[in-house]
């Protein structure tokens, strides 16, 4: 089995790097949060620095929040006082593959692609989808594009971490367009569940009869069934966090912007995103969204 480092371990990165190991591939976990280093080694995994472990590499699979930690990790921040840039990419062997997983531009994954190619190192624009729970039963389904040999250096590692392996062409770019068009849908769909399962409360619905009759009727919706129950429990721990929509639909919209496409639609979603970070709930749950909408209705959720 192979040797991959999993950057990032957040709710995806962490369940990534254990169906990994699970695989019996030999894995390395690398995070900012301590705590999550040191529950991933506890159970097995390993970590040390990306420059002692780049050279033992054939993935280097990189889970983080967006395109500019993807870029540090690869090629390195400039260090203030050397001016050094340290990243893993120099260090990574020839044939050695880069898995990108964050949401990013498709024009920022095709210019990774290129200066990976330079060191011989082959880049897979690899985003994902699924949640925490796929990521941790190796069930995700990744929107990939990249060339053949691409691909083939990445095949053990997506055979462990995915489901589904959508081959969407033999560039970098076209896998991080795809999942632009997923969380446009994804986003407005969360904040859509929301406003309708608090109208449904000012009209005398219960929420937990929302969730039951909705579930099974053509309104229904991945992200209805997925977040309105975290509603109906008074749960918002999060498992994708409101601020999380901010960075995802505000790269929708920059691309549509530079598309000269109209998406009006994924702004007003954006715009309740914006206004339950502005209320101090950035760090909680994406379904509370839902409590703008209550708030502005003056209505009480389950749990408040």
């Amino acid at each position: 089995m192979g040797t991959a480092a999993v950057f990032g371990l957040g709710s995806m990165g962490y369940g990534m790097a254990d169906s990994l190991r699970a695989a019996d591939h030999r894995v390395f976990g690398l995070d900012v949060v301590a705590s999550s280093v040191e529950k991933f080694t506890a159970q097995g995994g390993e970590t040390g620095e990306p420059a002692d472990i780049a050279g033992e590499l054939d993935a280097a699979i990189v889970v983080v929040l967006n395109a500019a930690q993807t870029e540090t990790v690869l090629f390195g921040a400039r260090d203030g006082a050397s001016g050094e840039k340290i990243g893993i990419v120099e260090s990574m062997n020839r044939g050695a593959v880069v898995m990108a997983c964050a949401t990013v531009a498709p024009e920022f994954a095709r210019d990774m692609s290129d200066r990976c190619g330079k060191y011989g190192v082959h880049y897979l624009d690899a985003p994902i989808s699924g949640g925490s729970v796929k990521a941790a039963n190796g069930q995700l389904s990744i929107m990939a594009s990249g060339s053949d040999d691409a691909f083939a250096a990445a095949r053990p590692f997506l055979d462990a971490m995915a489901e589904t392996v959508f081959e969407l062409g033999n560039a970098a770019g076209a896998g991080s367009a795809m999942k632009a068009v997923n969380q446009l849908l994804a986003g407005v769909h969360i904040a859509t569940m929301a406003e309708a399962l608090t109208f449904g409360i000012t009209q005398g619905v219960e929420p937990d009869k929302f969730v039951e009759v909705i579930s099974q009727c053509a309104g229904s919706s991945w992200m209805l069934e997925n977040r309105a129950p975290h509603i109906v429990e008074g749960n918002y721990a999060p498992h994708s966090a409101v601020d999380i929509w901010l960075k995802d639909l505000g790269i929708v919209l920059d691309i549509a912007k530079s598309a000269k496409f109209s998406a009006p639609v994924t702004a007003a979603a954006l715009q309740q995103f914006i206004a339950a970070s502005g209320q101090g709930l950035g760090r909680e749950d994406d379904a509370a969204v839902a409590k703008v909408y209550a708030k502005n209705a003056g209505i009480t959720l389950p749990g408040s």
